[in-house]
């Protein structure tokens, strides 16, 4: 008899997000699921991935991307719920080793913003690049 992990996602041996503890999980559908990161940028700070195993946001098929983005716009809900010192997110995807991914399973951040939590929050992901950041 197969465990829960095994019936709902291909398991790729030396992914972290296809081996992941199901304790860790906070909300799923069909295609999706969520659960808090391990290295938080902000307290709440949640990932949204595909149960496939699949490196690039481009290569998602358009169920998979709509049952991702049902699951950011709930995890937002339940935060924005839970915490009222949050007052905006930054969503963001790494897409590939030059962009900064460093867990080849496509996966999307949702991370709570808060009134002076950094100095100058102006440019957001503009900040990937610091230079580039205030305009």
């Amino acid at each position: 008899m197969g465990t829960k992990k095994d019936t709902w996602r291909e398991i790729v041996k030396d992914c972290i997000f296809c081996n992941l503890d199901n304790s860790r999980i906070e909300k799923e559908n069909s295609f999706a699921l969520s659960f808090k990161d391990l290295y938080p940028v902000t307290s709440g700070h949640t990932l949204v991935i595909p149960k496939r195993h699949t490196q690039s946001f481009f290569d998602l098929t358009g169920e998979e991307k709509k049952a991702m983005l049902e699951l950011l716009e709930s995890q937002r809900s339940d935060l924005m719920r839970s915490d009222k010192s949050i007052t905006g997110f930054n969503i963001g995807v790494n897409d590939g080793t030059d962009s900064g991914q460093t867990i080849m399973h496509c996966h999307i951040h949702l991370i709570p913003r808060r009134s002076g939590d950094m100095k100058e929050p102006r440019g957001g992901v503009r900040g990937v690049i610091p230079e580039k950041q205030s305009y």
